[in-house]
């Protein structure tokens, strides 16, 4: 197939993605990442540093939301496959969003969460290919996918 594309959403607290680029790199994988912008600020921020601040909140948010829609919508759109990682610290709205889009799309999912939260991400967990709990599992399902062959 060649290089598989893979759009790693979510949780921006932990180096959970470092930990899947570096582990896929050391095995040699044909794999290109993306990911949405994960500098918080500059997220939050992107919408009315380029287009005009705005004193109400919302107006501000919904700048910054669409601008950033450009970015994930098109990475999603090109990825093979998308991997959303749910942390526990914050409600990621935003990566339920992102799974919900990539599932519409047809992508093959692979979401990556604590088993606390199991419950309140079901309907996540059901369209999903595979839940994961860590970096280490949705590598070697990468691995496993790319090549074909499974390390017993």
């Amino acid at each position: 197939m060649g290089t598989w594309r893979v759009y790693l959403s979510g949780e921006i607290h932990t180096d959970w993605r470092e930990t899947i680029m570096e582990q896929s790199k050391a095995l040699g994988l044909p794999v290109e990442f993306s990911a949405p912008v994960t500098d918080h600020p500059a997220s939050d921020d992107c919408g009315a540093v380029i287009l005009g601040d705005e004193s109400n909140k919302f107006w501000y948010d919904q700048k910054g939301a669409k601008v950033n829609a450009i970015r994930t919508r098109t990475l999603i759109e090109k990825a093979d496959i998308v991997v959303v990682r749910f942390g526990d610290k914050y409600k990621q709205w935003n990566a339920a969003f992102d799974a919900g889009y990539a599932s519409a799309l047809g992508k093959s999912l692979i979401v990556m969460h604590d088993p606390s939260l199991t419950h309140p991400l079901k309907e996540v967990d059901a369209a999903a290919f595979a839940v994961t709990e860590t970096p280490g599992q949705v590598v070697d399902i990468l691995k496993y996918v790319i090549h074909g062959q499974l390390d017993r």
